[in-house]
């Protein structure tokens, strides 16, 4: 249960995101500035928890062993470079998630960015060569009727969408699930603060690769750009990274992908009641489709468990 807990909860702070970013980019920021200062938050929230995690296990070995000894967690360079390519599609994700906020609304946004869905489907059967199932096509089928009613194409028709934004949604989907793919496999074995450092790490260096971090330098972080950096770092680049890599080994790639679900409602109810977006009641029904969809796989898992029980 405590594993769910931590995923569900990583999903949550997810949803709230978009909200804080749209708020950002009204104060007049720019991409480079929001998703930089996000990561740095992380990075330094993330190694401090690094810091005290070392601490803590140094004083449980002393007082078990009464001598000082040097953490358990070793980590060769070959790791690290590992964890910390596994940590960029975060970034990515972001860059591409956080863009396409610039030219569609945010209940758009999260809806396309949850086509990572069936995408990590088709990357599944693609890298193990096995066709999906009957009851895979039949989620599928779920889930485009929920985004088609999510998204307001129903009622609005797709004149109405800027597809740069639209582009965007969808690369940022493509993105979160190579996240999810890597996010459980990169280093297992290590302590969820260790990786999640290195994670954010990768991540913040190819941001600042891409966008040079003139924001240190500029004055511009010791505005409200701190609090934007601060709010973003901790419920996107740090606390999710951290709940995701105590629960994704434990409970797999599908149950997370249905925890995962629950940042869908999140963000779309923040769009209605923080940032006014029309959310229709149609659009609430694809919603719940979506939904719907992501957990169907693994509810069709649970009713055969229980019928073979049974028998």
């Amino acid at each position: 249960m405590k594993y769910i807990l931590s995923v569900l909860l990583g999903a949550i702070c997810y949803g709230i995101l978009s909200t804080i970013v749209v708020t950002a980019y009204g104060e007049g920021y720019q991409l480079g500035e929001v998703v930089g200062s996000q990561l740095l938050t992380g990075f330094i929230l993330a190694w401090g928890l690094v810091l005290f995690t070392k601490w803590r296990e140094r004083r449980k070995k002393q007082s078990a062993s009464g001598e000082p000894t040097v953490s358990a967690a070793k980590l060769t360079w070959k790791q690290r470079f590992y964890l910390m390519a596994a940590g960029t599609p975060t970034a990515i994700t972001g860059l591409l998630y956080y863009e396409s906020l610039r030219y569609i609304p945010n209940s758009l946004a999260i809806i396309l960015l949850f086509q990572f869905t069936w995408i990590g489907v088709l990357i599944h059967a693609i890298s193990q060569r096995k066709r999906p199932n009957g009851i895979m096509f039949l989620t599928l089928a779920i889930l485009f009727g929920g985004t088609l009613l999510a998204a307001g194409i129903v009622e609005q028709g797709l004149s109405k969408f800027n597809w740069i934004g639209v582009i965007f949604g969808l690369l940022s989907a493509v993105s979160y699930s190579l996240f999810i793919l890597f996010s459980g496999k990169a280093v297992p074995s290590v302590h969820p603060a260790y990786r999640s450092g290195w994670m954010i790490t990768g991540g913040m260096l190819l941001v600042f690769i891409l966008f040079p971090p003139h924001f240190l330098t500029n004055g511009l972080l010791w505005g409200d750009l701190l609090m934007f950096g601060f709010l973003l770092g901790f419920f996107g680049a740090f606390i999710p990274p951290v709940l995701f890599a105590v629960g994704v080994p434990h409970i797999g790639e599908g149950m997370t992908g249905i925890l995962g679900a629950s940042e869908l409602p999140v963000a779309v109810m923040l769009s209605s009641l923080v940032l006014h977006e029309h959310v229709s009641w149609l659009q609430w029904a694809g919603v719940v489709l979506v939904i719907l969809g992501v957990a169907s796989p693994e509810l069709f898992k649970l009713a055969r468990r229980r019928t073979f029980r049974e028998a």
